[in-house]
């Protein structure tokens, strides 16, 4: 089985700068709480607001942290063909040892169009590549008919899918090659993914609870679905909490509530709404993961609100 961490990785000091010691205090978090690789840059860690330059040091950042305990497989995904061979390219020699990529999103490609950019892609790195699917974000789904061509090339070696369809994810699990994994992209979806025999889930759940949700992972691997359908339900209102608004929101205030980071977001994100930040703050306390003593994170918006 197979759980990796999404992480929101920019814990900014009030100038939006990436705070390099809260991304790794982040890995070494979800190291020791049992992930089985990390995935720094991908959207749960606001890749999209990265520059280049940026995402390439939080990558060296995890890497360093990692020290080969764990895979890292690195967010590089896009509309532009040739500026993510070219981000590819730099995350491999910033010691990725995979890469994590979105579909283009906007520009609609068509199966012929998504099939030529992952091999162009494939072409250019010796890297294994996941191929990540999410059609509510991307307006750009990748059909099983398609995923199957994209499963004959040699380093595209497995799906992270989030269509939300669970028919397409049951068509996938029953067509795609033995070594190829299917990993679910949707914390919720994940029991039900490794009933039909994918490996794992990329998580959001992870950064507020990694034990937990690597226990899940291992617990359905294991063919252990009492114990894990038990640890599924502990840790649903989590995973529906944290779309309660626009992820990473909820899951950067979960994670500043914790204690783990700052409540800080580059627009065109925002903090949530009060009504969703204290749902968040409920299901924190009922899930027993709410930091005692500490102050509200909304207390902690407000003092960094003029920095």
């Amino acid at each position: 089985g197979r759980v990796a961490a999404r992480p929101s990785s920019r814990r900014s000091r009030g100038n939006g700068d990436v705070d390099e010691a809260a991304v790794r205090r982040l890995a070494r978090r979800q190291i020791a709480g049992g992930v089985h690789f990390l995935v720094p840059c991908g959207t749960t860690g606001e890749s999209p607001t990265l520059s280049h330059a940026e995402k390439l040091r939080v990558v060296e950042l995890v890497v360093d942290e990692a020290n080969g305990a764990v895979p890292v497989l690195a967010g590089a995904g896009g509309y532009d063909t040739r500026a993510v061979i070219e981000l590819v390219r730099d995350l491999a020699s910033a010691g990725a040892t995979g890469i994590l990529s979105v579909t283009p999103y906007y520009n609609k490609p068509t199966p012929e169009g998504l099939f030529r950019h992952y091999g162009a892609i494939a072409d250019g790195t010796d890297l294994p590549i996941v191929v990540y699917n999410v059609p509510g974000r991307t307006a750009c789904n990748i059909a099983p008919a398609t995923l199957l061509r994209l499963a004959e090339i040699a380093n595209v070696v497995a799906v992270k899918e989030a269509s939300g369809d669970l028919g397409q994810m049951c068509e996938i699990c029953r067509a795609v090659p033995d070594d190829f994994c299917v990993l679910s992209g949707d914390d919720a979806f994940t029991l039900a993914v490794m009933a039909l025999g994918g490996t794992g889930v990329i998580s959001v759940v992870s950064n507020e609870a990694p034990s937990r949700m690597a226990a899940l992972v291992d617990q359905a691997a294991a063919g252990d679905f009492t114990a894990a359908r038990a640890t599924h339900e502990r840790l649903l209102p989590l995973m529906q909490v944290n779309f309660v608004e626009s992820n990473p929101i909820p899951v950067k205030a979960a994670m500043a509530e914790l204690g783990l980071l700052d409540p800080n977001y580059r627009l065109p994100l925002t903090p949530p709404a009060a009504a969703a930040h204290a749902r968040i703050v409920d299901v924190l306390a009922a899930t027993g993961l709410s930091r005692a003593g500490s102050p509200p994170a909304r207390q902690r918006q407000a003092s960094l609100a003029g920095t």
